[in-house]
């Protein structure tokens, strides 16, 4: 079974960039998801002819279990998932809790990534929201809610690889979903990547300056 497809971020971000030249026409911002997406969107960026920016979703981890997400959160915006808070009966005060811990980490991601920099006006543009790669969704679902409430007149999500079927559920949230690679088998991002290493904070503002 085949188990990696891309060498590395940089490979698909040239593989998803040839892929969205015939889908984007449109004047556009291309918004990488930190940190990974970041580097996948520089070479999407490039071939669009778009600035490059950022957006911060954080996921709202379960309690217990940090890496289950039951929500995300981005500037101004919360998702949760009411079926999994119901059935792990999660308090209100461990999500809101949870909520705002997430959301300082954003502001605190936001200053080392954009300084003093407005945020991006959307208006009137596509929003190209960019990911190394997706599983549940719900963290992008928050990304897509907040370049829609910025005016965006245009939303696409865009990644590399994700689970067989995430793009109708991500339907509702933009107006285009395009993944290269949609295996019905899916276990984690990493697995598709031959070199997935963590990207840290000074990588994300070099890829940035650079576009």
């Amino acid at each position: 079974m085949l188990t990696t497809v891309f060498r590395d971020r940089r490979e698909a971000g040239e593989l998803l960039a040839a892929a969205l030249v015939d889908r984007v026409h449109e004047p556009a911002i291309v918004l990488g998801i930190p940190r990974g997406g970041v580097i996948v969107a520089v070479p999407v960026a490039r071939a669009l002819g778009a600035p490059l920016d950022v957006v911060v979703p954080r996921k709202l981890g379960a309690p217990g279990n940090p890496e289950l997400g039951i929500g995300a959160v981005a500037p101004g915006v919360r998702v949760v998932d009411e079926r999994l808070v119901r059935m792990l009966h999660v308090p209100a005060d461990y999500l809101n809790e949870e909520a705002a811990q997430q959301e300082a980490e954003i502001g605190r991601r936001l200053l080392a990534y954009r300084g003093d920099r407005p945020p991006p006006d959307l208006a009137g543009r596509a929003a190209v929201l960019v990911d190394d790669g997706i599983a549940t969704g719900v963290t992008a679902r928050a990304a897509m809610r907040w370049a829609r409430a910025a005016a965006a007149a245009r939303v696409v999500f865009a990644a590399p690889v994700g689970p067989a079927g995430i793009e109708e559920a991500l339907a509702p949230d933009c107006d285009d979903c395009f993944l290269l690679v949609t295996p019905p088998r899916f276990g984690a991002v990493g697995e598709w990547y031959e070199r997935f290493p963590q990207v840290n904070d000074d990588e994300v503002r070099v890829a940035l300056a650079a576009a």
